[in-house]
């Protein structure tokens, strides 16, 4: 039991098929004809919008049925996965493009988690035009809700990520430059996985009590995107399931560093808890922090006095 979580993580970083082929694209089955991988842009994120071609996010398009989007529990239907449900948080009164959260919850959690780590930033978010999309796990997945985090090679969750961002974009929904993910425990694993295999279009992300298990060292799907990425752990005591939670996120941040990306440390020493107190950063660390933004403004100014003391 004490290994199991971190080495179902490691042996499905091992398994996973999306590896990087000889010509640089992403081999995630979906090749064109010619074999290269099809990670064509929609015409949203091709539109004259003054930005340089290296600093646009690359936005999958759909590949089922788009749900009516509502402030709710809706269904998205990918290709090659059975539908999942995943509640919206939206006003539907603010149809102009803004930003996007992906929400992965903690084990034996739910999607509802997303509500209560945001606490009241999250209706503000909303009401300013955000949307927050926090999925349903797969009952199959395993004991960790997340396929990745149980050692499943299985796709599923990525194929969800990808459609939800499709067509909340092609609804004119989300900004393409505006993608945050962000998750609990085994949500934040889920939320560093995404980070390495879409950052595509990834803007920035914030891990509580995740990070990179030792050996855990996946492909980055676009070197040049260099994300934020505001990591928070509960200090020496943040040990569940035989994982090291602080080390692990003290791996994430030393590797993405190396690499030429943002990072930030938070250690609010609770333990394996949500820090809730710093959900108004984690709302203007996104804002702060779109598709392109490099260097993230906060390397030169540091963050804001208004971020918990704990953050560094």
């Amino acid at each position: 039991m004490r290994c199991l979580l971190l080495c179902s993580f490691l042996a499905a970083c091992a398994a996973d098929p999306m590896t990087t082929t000889d010509d640089g694209a992403t081999d995630d089955g979906n090749a064109t004809d010619d074999g290269a991988a099809d990670d064509s842009p929609t015409d949203d994120s091709t539109t004259d919008d003054g930005l340089p071609e290296e600093s646009r996010a690359t936005i999958p398009t759909p590949t089922g049925t788009c749900p009516t989007l509502v402030d709710g529990e809706v269904t998205f239907a990918p290709a090659g996965m059975p539908p999942r449900r995943v509640v919206l948080s939206l006003d539907a009164s603010r149809p102009a493009a803004g930003p996007l959260v992906l929400y992965w919850h903690a084990t034996g959690s739910l999607p509802r988690e997303a509500a209560y780590s945001l606490a009241s930033s999250a209706a503000g978010f909303k009401t300013a035009g955000g949307v927050i999309a926090a999925p349903f796990s797969d009952a199959t997945a395993g004991q960790f809700e997340w396929f990745i985090v149980n050692g499943s090679s299985k796709q599923d969750d990525f194929l969800l990520a990808d459609e939800i961002v499709a067509c909340l974009v092609e609804a004119g929904r989300v900004d393409p430059q505006q993608v945050h993910s962000m998750g609990m425990s085994a949500g934040a694993l889920q939320t560093t996985a995404l980070s390495f295999l879409r950052s595509n279009y990834v803007a920035s992300v914030v891990t509580y009590s995740g990070g990179m298990p030792d050996g855990f060292a996946p492909t980055m799907q676009r070197p040049d995107n260099k994300f934020a990425a505001l990591i928070v752990d509960g200090g020496a005591t943040d040990n569940v399931f035989g994982v090291d939670f602080q080390a692990a996120s003290e791996r994430y941040a030393q590797t993405l560093t190396t690499d030429g990306h943002f990072t930030a440390r938070c250690d609010h020493g609770n333990g394996h808890e949500i820090p809730r107190d710093a959900a108004p950063s984690v709302i203007a660390f996104f804002a702060a922090n779109p598709f392109g933004a490099w260097p993230s403004p906060y390397a030169a100014t540091g963050l804001p006095a208004s971020f918990p003391t704990y953050c560094e």
